[in-house]
Order: structure tokens, then sequence, then C-alpha cells
């Protein structure tokens, strides 16, 4: 089968292929919005499931699409990516000094079936100074990351204290799941 990576991120592309996997990258826009009454956990995999559903027309009967979402949950609200350098600011301190939850929601499919999943990641970052978040910010743009950082990034480094779970899915694609999903689709 032909792996199809329906997304634009460039960590997800990198985690694929360091996976050892060849891959072609598709992608369509999708509407991002979900039900208000949806539980926060869950909205990962039903806007993974959303962008499965907008590729699903592209496929070929030998390919398998590969589709994935992340949100940072704290304090029971969502983080998505931030729409500018304040909202950037805005969410570094929600998290400063705090835990969150990352999930990462993947849909697997082809044409005649699919499959969707998550992973859960515990995050603590220690308290974060005004300059910390205002150099970060500044220096490495986070505008496409929910929660406003990357865990492979400066703010990972010098940030995060304590980790529990998957750390390639606070980066977006949760490489061991995965790799268990695409094995029993081979």
């Amino acid at each position: 089968m032909k792996i199809i990576l329906g997304s634009a991120s460039p960590r997800r592309a990198e985690l694929l292929g360091q996976m050892g996997r060849t891959f072609e990258i598709r992608v369509a826009n999708t509407n991002e919005h979900f039900p208000e009454s949806l539980a926060a956990e869950e909205v990962a995999g039903f806007i993974s499931k959303q962008k499965a559903t907008a590729l699903l027309p592209s496929l070929h009967s030998n390919e398998i699409l590969i589709c994935a979402d992340t949100v940072v949950i704290v304090d029971g609200n969502i983080l998505g990516k931030p729409l500018n350098s304040w909202d950037a600011q805005q969410m570094l301190q929600r998290l400063s000094g705090k835990k969150h939850k990352v999930i990462t929601g993947v849909t697997v499919a082809t044409l005649f079936k699919s499959s969707t999943f998550s992973e859960t990641t515990l995050v603590e970052f220690a308290p974060l100074s005004e300059s910390e978040i205002h150099f970060y910010i500044e220096r490495y743009q986070p505008f496409d990351k929910a929660g406003a950082y990357g865990i492979q990034e400066w703010m990972g480094m010098i940030g995060i204290t304590t980790i529990q779970g998957s750390y390639t899915n606070v980066m977006g694609l949760p490489t061991q799941k995965l790799y268990q999903e695409l094995k029993k689709w081979e």
C-alpha cells in the first residue's frame, strides 16, 4: 500500500520519514470546527476524521491515508494554534508553571475502512518569565503549533520539567502507536 500523509506539517512528515516510511503528502482545506458539546479530549480525533473525510475522494484503492490533529488542553480548555504574537504570549502564560495534556488524534483510512485513535501525553512547564516567552515567540514564531510551542525547540528544552507519555505525540504524531496500527493494515 502506498502511504498518503494528509498533513502539511513538516514535523509530521519528518516523524513519518524517520519511521522508515516513504509517502506522498496530500492536503485539503478542512473545516477544523467541532461541536461545542464535544469533550475536549475527543476534539483531536474528531478533527482528524474530518481531515480524512476531505481527502478520501482523492484516494486510490492501493493507498492508505494518515491524518492527524493535535490539541493542547490546560484547565479543561483547548489551546489551538495562536493567531498572532499576543495570542501566543497568552497561551504560554497559561501553560507557565502548570501541567497540561497534549492529545493527538490519528485517522488511518483506505477507500474500504478507517480507524481513529488518540494518544495523550501529560506535560509540565516550569514557571516562565515574560522575557523567556517574548524571546521564544520572536525567535521561533510558533504560530503553526498547538499551544504555541514545539517540544523539540528552545521552549521545550528550557521550559518542560516533566513529560509522561509519548514525546513524538507532543510533536504531533504518536509514532509508536501509529507503527502498531499500520502493522494491522499491511
